[in-house]
């Protein structure tokens, strides 16, 4: 341990204004309020975007991340470590990091080689196990943790098990603003002479206004001149999804009650100067949310520091300030009680004055330039303490210890063979082939595709809009007299054939699953869970072990949402079984597969007995997945160590030779994805080395050490001949790739952000 820690530059990570959210409105004051305190320190800031586009950042912005982009936070982690700063201090809440939970912030917490202080805004009780797993990483990696509330300490050291002497509890910081009567400020507003409830901040249904406005009459009866003044625009996220559909809601609330000319909505995003004068003119600061689990809220601690007298529920950061009648706690959900709480406070003027002047003393130890030299005493200690928490690795990063390069994700040949009906079965060259038409199992692998692209944050307004035209084209494929998928299409949108393969049908399944199985997909989820519980029961007089494969999967994917389902579980236990049982029919010593011909996609089959026998905790199942896919490498990997995909000219027939041409990129991927989760399954850390060493032959690593895949367009060429490689695009190439790269970027992120023992040996 240092006996002398001068901090000479400080970083702070997290958003940051003029992106307009809390978060960033708490970055911008914190650094600001450090640089003013201490003027000789250096504070730089390297915000987070959430928009390729980025912001105009004033110039103490430095580096800049995209939020998805997990190279960004590395390259920001080196930058940081080569520029003599001193400390850094992380803002964390799960949402505004890329990665599952946000993880992609803790490869760049453990790249850093200086003394970590991390901001917890958001702590939760009941964590999900990413949520827990993300944020035991980050106790760890931090040299120390600052709470605002001492419910966050107390849940921290509970249910994260974070050592107490890690933790400092710093208040949310507000302006130093002068204790004043609000009628010096209602006339600026209009409101000279009434009485003024406040309510500010992004407007999101957790706000629980509408309680508030169901409030109005009852107060009005008494208080006839009363307005309610809401602040701030929709939240940005909510904006995107729904657009301004609970802010009419709440207009049109208003309405009905009748109480139209009491309230009033500023739809826009106010800076301090401004807010500073709304709080000013507030009679009373009303927050009603829904839920306890908020563990701070700035938009109070603004209030109540500068002396509003407040009227709130009982969430975790309310119920701390307003303990001990330094304000009203009103019951959640409950428009009655904010009435009463209101009325009481109209009404005694002189009890209303005592709360918002004991506000305002206690509010003192809340200033910003009191905070911001609490903020300098963590980071002292954390800077004294840093090197006896945290394991050295070296500075500069050698090839073994770093990510490997993955191809940058390009979708424009994705949108080049796509139009209104769909995706486009071939292509001739890098042109789609009119001719072919369209098929349903394309289509169903595009619409997984772009799922991924919306859960990792990585898709565009355009692979959504596809998204949509590819979620219709299964629909029309569904014959809901046979109750099956038809397949092949013509560019005249004329069916060709009727049923499709019990193939087509399974991977349709799959795609449907996955939109069921997340809660970015609820554009598609009605149609998609009508159109999964019509098609899965034919499933389980099914002959093609694929097509069960496919079909476990996207029971996987809907049982994660619809877990109880018994149905679904059932017909997973029974393709489970018949997947088991058609292992033991046909594997022998020499021979451990499923059947006496291995084919195209065989990994699939793997794959899901991997997975359903991990989520089962069948071990038959998981054993048996992994063996197979264990064998299915060993034949499929040369004595150089390249992959060597099933050559579809003849496949591989027990007790013949094996077809060594032409190599499909649909069998590569299928490999990849099935690697992929035998290190989910088993943490085994060679699982992930072979799902990049396959994926290395889109890229060349093959037998003739060409290229498989298009950087110009993003697109793959369709397979790999014993002299050449095809230089058509289809579809089925072309998603492969493009499903290989985002798993990928997937697994890369985890590997980045929850390091794994590299040493520990794949169950074979």
């Amino acid at each position: 341990m240092r006996e002398n820690f001068e901090i000479k530059k400080i970083a702070f990570i997290g958003d940051y204004l003029p992106r307009k959210c809390g978060i960033a409105t708490f970055t911008n004051d914190l650094c600001k309020s450090v640089s003013r305190a201490y003027p000789k320190t250096k504070c730089l800031v390297v915000p987070v975007n959430d928009t390729p586009d980025g912001y105009v950042y004033p110039r103490e912005v430095r580096f800049e991340i995209l939020e998805q982009d997990l190279s960004a936070y590395l390259r920001a982690a080196d930058f940081l470590n080569i520029t003599d700063v001193d400390l850094v201090c992380v803002q964390h809440e799960f949402g505004i990091y890329g990665g599952d939970e946000g993880s992609h912030i803790l490869a760049m917490m453990h790249t850093l080689q200086i003394p970590i202080v991390t901001t917890l805004h958001t702590i939760l009780e009941k964590p999900n196990p990413i949520q827990l797993k993300v944020m035991g990483e980050i106790i760890r990696l931090s040299t120390r943790l600052i709470v605002m509330s001492e419910k966050g300490k107390g849940l921290l050291i509970k249910h994260y098990q974070a050592p107490e002497s890690k933790i400092s509890m710093i208040p949310h910081g507000i302006p130093d603003i002068p204790f004043a009567d609000p009628n010096y400020f209602k006339e600026e507003f209009g409101v000279a002479g009434k009485q003024v409830i406040l309510t500010f901040g992004l407007l999101s249904p957790n706000k629980g206004i509408e309680f508030a406005l169901e409030a109005m009459p009852e107060i009005l009866k008494d208080f006839p001149e009363t307005v309610f003044i809401v602040v701030g625009q929709t939240h940005p996220h909510l904006l995107k999804q729904v657009g301004e559909q609970y802010r009419v809601s709440l207009e049109l609330l208003a309405n009905t009650l009748n109480i139209q000319k009491n309230v009033v909505f500023f739809n826009r995003f106010v800076e301090l100067d401004e807010l500073t004068r709304f709080i000013g003119a507030a009679d009373i600061y009303l927050t009603p949310y829904l839920t306890e689990t908020q563990i701070t809220s700035g938009t109070l601690a603004y209030a109540y520091g500068t002396g509003n007298a407040v009227v709130s529920t009982p969430y975790w950061h309310a119920k701390e300030l307003l303990d001990q009648e330094r304000g009203r706690l009103v019951p959640f959900r409950d428009s009655g009680a904010i009435a009463g709480a209101v009325i009481e406070l109209f009404r005694d003027s002189s009890l209303r004055h005592k709360i918002r002047k004991e506000a305002y003393t206690r509010g003192r130890g809340m200033i910003w330039s009191v905070v911001a030299r609490m903020y300098m005493d963590a980071f002292r200690e954390a800077g004294l303490s840093h090197g006896s928490n945290r394991e050295k690795s070296p500075l500069i990063a050698t090839l073994d210890t770093s990510p490997d390069l993955l191809p940058v994700l390009k979708l424009d040949h994705l949108y080049l063979m796509s139009d209104s009906t769909g995706i486009f079965q071939h292509a001739s060259f890098g042109v789609p082939n009119f001719a072919e038409g369209y098929c349903t199992d394309d289509n169903a692998r595009a619409f997984i595709l772009t799922l991924l692209l919306q859960r990792s944050g990585r898709s565009t307004e355009r692979s959504n809009q596809l998204a949509a035209v590819y979620a219709a084209f299964m629909s029309y494929a569904y014959n809901h007299k046979t109750g099956r998928f038809r397949n092949f299409m013509s560019f005249n949108r004329d069916w060709i054939n009727e049923p499709g393969s019990e193939d087509c049908h399974g991977q349709a399944i799959w795609a449907l699953g996955m939109s069921l199985g997340h809660h970015r997909h609820k554009r598609y989820q009605p149609l998609a869970a009508s159109l999964f519980e019509a098609a899965l029961p034919v499933v389980a007089d099914f002959k093609s072990p694929r097509a069960w494969a496919f079909a476990l999967l996207g029971i996987d994917e809907y049982l994660k949402q619809f877990n109880g389902d018994r149905r679904t579980e059932q017909m997973r236990e029974h393709l489970v079984m018949k997947l088991i049982q058609r292992f033991h029919d046909a594997s022998a010593t020499d021979w451990v597969w499923f059947e006496d011909k291995v084919t195209y996609a065989n990994a699939k089959l793997s794959h899901a007995l991997i997975l359903s026998g991990r989520v089962m905790k069948n071990n038959e199942a998981l054993e048996i997945g992994l063996k197979t896919l264990s064998w299915l490498l060993s034949i499929q990997t040369s004595s150089q160590g390249i992959f060597q995909a099933i050559g579809t000219n003849g496949f591989y027939e027990k007790g013949k030779k094996k077809a060594s041409f032409d190599q499909q990129p649909i069998e590569v991927q299928a490999t990849i994805s099935a690697c992929i989760e035998a290190f989910n399954s088993t943490g085994e850390m060679s699982w992930a080395q072979e799902a990049r060493r396959i994926f290395d032959w889109f890229q060349g690593r093959n037998d003739l050490g060409l290229g498989m895949y298009d950087p110009e367009s993003g697109g793959c060429r369709d397979g790999l001949h014993s002299d050449r490689v095809s230089q058509n695009q289809g579809a089925e190439s072309s998603l492969a790739f493009l499903l290989s790269l985002e798993e990928m970027y997937i697994l890369q992120g985890k590997l980045a952000s929850f390091k794994t023992d590299s040493k520990r040996k794949s169950i074979k």
